[in-house]
């Protein structure tokens, strides 16, 4: 008999670590399907909330905010090309950091629709895979109806402020939680796992939380 689990999944779509872990994620939920129910609900978290409308170039973006060197960061560039790649998740060429909050505001909406963790990833392909803006409406909307959903009521919610406190409220309280980094994937409430790991890092946790909750101990903490 399987057991349920909850997954909560912290992220932006503004970070590749946050593809990079979402696409491990799921292989391990694939993988585990003998044991475990899994729902997986996807939550925001802004990376850089006061991005200007047209963005910022990722060289600037990253120099300013970490301090690293051109060489730094082509290397760490490589690195996450490759982890991608392991996951079957493709990088394109990112040139911009763009402002996520309207698309955070359109997943509020999908998981009202039953579609949140299809458009979570379709918007990680448009950005991190495609190099589109997600700032940007329409790419928002082709996004929307590349994976079944109402185009005119998406567009609804993008005119308006729909969604708005929802987002800022669940930001705050992962904030709140301690949260500062993604991805943060909690399982089952309690158990917490950082940061884009491999599909077999997630794959053991899972199993070990079924594990625990089979013996009644219930998930260890975080």
């Amino acid at each position: 008999m399987t057991q349920s689990l909850r997954i909560d999944f912290v992220s932006d779509i503004a970070c590749p670590w946050c593809a990079i872990g979402l696409s491990s994620l799921m292989q391990a939920v694939e993988r585990t399907r003998d044991v475990v129910d899994a729902e997986v609900v996807m939550h925001p978290f802004e990376l850089n909330p006061q991005m200007r409308p047209e963005g910022e170039p990722v060289l600037d973006y990253i120099a300013r905010k970490y301090g690293r060197t051109p060489e730094q960061i082509a290397e760490t560039q490589k690195m996450i090309r490759e982890r991608g790649a392991s996951v079957g998740f493709t990088f394109g060429p990112r040139n911009f950091i763009y402002n996520t909050f309207d698309a955070h505001r359109l997943l509020q909406w999908a998981a009202t629709q039953g579609k949140q963790l299809p458009l979570k990833r379709a918007l990680l392909q448009a950005y991190h895979g495609d190099s589109k803006d997600p700032s940007n409406h329409d790419v928002l909307l082709e996004a929307v109806q590349s994976v079944g959903l109402d185009a005119a009521e998406a567009r609804k919610v993008l005119d308006s402020d729909a969604y708005a406190d929802e987002v800022r409220d669940e930001e705050r309280e992962y904030q709140g939680m301690g949260i500062q980094s993604v991805p943060s994937v909690i399982f089952n409430n309690r158990y917490l796992v950082t940061g884009g790991q491999p599909v077999e890092a997630f794959e053991q946790a899972i199993r070990e939380i079924a594990k625990e909750a089979s013996e009644g101990k219930g998930a260890p903490g975080a």
